[in-house]
């Protein structure tokens, strides 16, 4: 009777410890492979650096909870952007990346005034779609 509770207990035990999941595992997803919708301003951009570092831009990234920084460079081609190369400056957005979760992100074209010369307001990163996405970071 004794080994039998015992062992009952080490059971109850061990299941408690397999039904946890790992934290250090669970991920979120950002990403750039989508097409914006340009008829509501947006357009592509590329990610120059994450977290502060430079990366090679490249569709999704799978990263760990938490913000993250990124870094992007617009590909703006509306027709009614003239400013100069000098003022289409990278800019930074902090994405919280939540567990099962992928964040769209974008350029978006701001046309509540013209923008010429060297003024780099025209424009901001964005996420413009988050949708559910299971994700699970590799086991090193």
């Amino acid at each position: 009777m004794l080994i039998m509770l015992i062992m009952l207990i080490m059971l109850i035990l061990l299941s408690g410890c397999a039904s946890q999941p790992d934290d250090s595992l669970r991920c979120g997803v950002v990403s750039g492979y989508l097409d914006p919708d340009s008829s509501q301003d947006l357009y592509r951009a590329v990610v120059t650096h994450l977290d502060g570092k430079p990366v090679i831009s490249k569709p999704n990234y799978r990263l760990s909870l938490g913000e993250h920084t990124f870094t992007f460079a617009e590909l703006i081609s509306a027709p009614s952007l003239q400013v100069k190369l000098a003022a289409r400056t990278p800019k930074d957005l902090v994405v919280r990346v939540e567990a099962n979760r992928r964040y769209h992100f974008a350029a978006q074209f701001n046309t509540d005034k013209r923008y010429r010369g060297h003024d780099s307001g025209f424009w901001q990163p964005v996420i413009w779609l988050e949708e559910a996405h299971a994700c699970e970071l590799p086991v090193k």
